[in-house]
C-alpha cells in the first residue's frame, strides 16, 4: 500500500515534463510556432520565381521585334536556292566519216569563231571533187558545140530551104522543056520522025518529072526552118542543163570536202573532247562541245513568289564556289510553264488521288555587273539569287 501511495503521489511532479513533450511532438503547435520565423524567406522564393518570366517576356518582345523588323526589311524581296548558271553548250559533230588527220585543239582550249579545230582525212573528198571539174569542163565543152551548132542551123537551114526551091524551080523547067519535046514528036507526021525519038522524048519527059517529084521533096524538107533551129536550141538547153548539173555536183563536193575540216562557229571554249590524233570519226559522232561565254542564272522560284516579280527586277546573286563574288543584274524573262510542264513525264493530275505541290517555274536572270573581266562561271553551278521586287 505504502508503494502504491508513492506511486500516486510521483505523477503531480511529472506532469509537467509530460505536457512539454506532449507540446513538443504536437505538429499543430510546431507549424504554429515556426510561421512567424519563414516569412521573410517566402518573398525571396516569389522574387526568384518572377524572373524568369520577365526574362522570358523580355526575349518574346525582343524576338517578335526582330521578326517585325526583318518582315519590314524583307517584304520586297524574293530569293531562292534553287538556281544555276546557265549558257550555250553547242554540241560539234562530224558530217563524214574518216580519220582524224589532224587536231588543233585541247580540254577547255578558248577558240575563236572560223578557227580549224579538226581535219577529217579529206583525200576520198578532194578526188570527187576533181571528178567534178572534169565533168564541168566537158559540158562547157558541149555547150559550146551545140552553140556553134545552133548558130550554124540559123543561117544554114534557111539557105537549103532556098537551094531545095530553086532546085525545084530548074527541074519544073526541065519538065516544061521535056513535055514540049515530047508533045512535038507525037504531034508531027509519024513520017518525019523515028520511034526511037518519041520513046526519047517520053523517057526526057518521064525523068524531068522524077526530078520535080525529087525537087519538091527537097522543099519540103528544107521547108522545117523553124523546127531545126529549134532543135538546135534544145540542143543548147539540154548542154546548159548538163552543166549546170555538174556545176551543182562540183558545189555539193566542195560541201562534203568542207566536212573534212570542222571549224569553230562562234567563240567558245571546248568541253567533253572525245577526239584524238588517228581517231576514227563516225558520221554524226559528237567530238566535243564549245561552250559560249555569254551566260546566265535560271532561278525556280516558287509559283507563290511570281505575284509581283516583273522583267527587269534588280537581282543581286552570290556564287557558292565563289563566296567572296557578288554579281548584280535583273530579271530577264519569266519562262510561261512550270518545270513539270515541259519533263519528259509530265504529272497525270485527271488520275488518281491528287496531292498539291507547289510548282517552280524557271526565271532567266541576265548579269550585268560584278564578274571580273575575262572569267566566267563554269554552267550548272549554284547561285542565290535575290530579287528586288518593285
Amino acid at each position: 500500500m505504502q508503494a502504491g501511495a508513492g506511486d500516486e503521489a510521483a505523477p503531480p511532479e511529472s506532469k509537467p515534463d509530460a505536457k512539454a513533450s506532449a507540446k513538443q511532438n504536437d505538429p499543430d503547435d510546431n507549424k504554429s510556432d515556426d510561421k512567424p520565423d519563414d516569412k521573410p524567406d517566402d518573398k525571396k522564393d516569389q522574387k526568384h520565381s518572377k524572373l524568369p518570366l520577365i526574362i522570358g517576356g523580355v526575349i518574346v518582345a525582343v524576338a517578335l521585334l526582330a521578326a517585325l523588323l526583318y518582315w519590314l526589311l524583307t517584304r520586297n524581296e524574293e530569293s531562292t536556292d534553287d538556281a544555276y548558271t546557265e549558257g550555250r553548250a553547242i554540241s560539234i559533230a562530224a558530217n563524214v566519216s574518216g580519220y582524224a588527220t589532224a587536231l588543233y585543239v585541247n580540254d577547255n582550249s578558248y577558240v575563236t569563231a572560223g578557227q580549224l579545230l579538226v581535219v577529217i582525212d579529206p583525200r576520198e573528198a578532194l578526188a570527187e571533187k576533181a571528178q567534178d571539174q572534169a565533168a564541168i569542163l566537158l559540158a562547157k565543152s558541149q555547150l559550146n558545140s551545140a552553140i556553134l551548132n545552133l548558130q550554124i542551123e540559123q543561117v544554114q537551114a534557111p539557105a537549103q530551104l532556098l537551094q531545095a526551091q530553086a532546085q525545084l524551080a530548074q527541074a519544073e523547067a526541065n519538065e516544061f522543056v521535056a513535055h514540049r519535046n515530047y508533045l512535038r514528036q507525037i504531034d508531027v507526021d509519024q513520017r518525019a520522025t523515028a520511034s526511037s525519038d518519041i520513046d526519047q522524048a517520053a523517057a526526057q519527059l518521064r525523068s524531068a518529072q522524077a526530078s520535080v517529084k525529087s525537087a519538091q521533096a527537097q522543099v519540103d524538107i528544107a521547108g522545117l526552118v523553124q523546127q531545126n533551129i529549134a532543135t538546135a536550141r534544145q540542143a543548147v538547153q539540154q548542154r546548159q542543163a548538163q552543166l549546170a548539173q555538174a556545176e551543182a555536183s562540183l558545189a555539193q563536193a566542195a560541201v562534203k570536202l568542207s566536212y573534212s575540216y570542222i571549224r569553230a562557229p562562234q567563240d567558245g571554249s571546248i568541253t567533253m573532247r572525245n577526239v584524238d590524233l588517228g581517231t576514227y570519226v563516225q558520221t554524226g559522232q559528237q567530238v566535243f562541245y564549245i561552250v559560249s561565254p555569254h551566260f546566265w542564272v535560271v532561278a525556280n522560284f516558287k509559283e507563290t513568289q511570281l505575284n509581283r516579280m516583273r522583267p527587269g527586277d534588280r537581282v543581286k546573286m552570290t556564287v557558292d564556289a565563289y563566296p567572296g563574288l557578288k554579281l548584280t543584274g535583273h530579271v530577264d524573262s519569266i519562262q510561261q510553264g512550270s518545270g513539270a510542264r515541259f519533263s519528259a513525264f509530265p504529272a497525270e493530275n485527271a488520275t488518281g488521288n491528287f496531292v498539291k505541290i507547289v510548282r517552280r517555274v524557271p526565271v532567266k536572270i541576265i548579269i550585268d555587273s560584278g564578274m571580273p573581266r575575262g572569267q566566267g562561271l563554269p554552267l550548272g553551278i549554284s547561285v542565290d539569287p535575290t530579287v528586288y521586287l518593285k
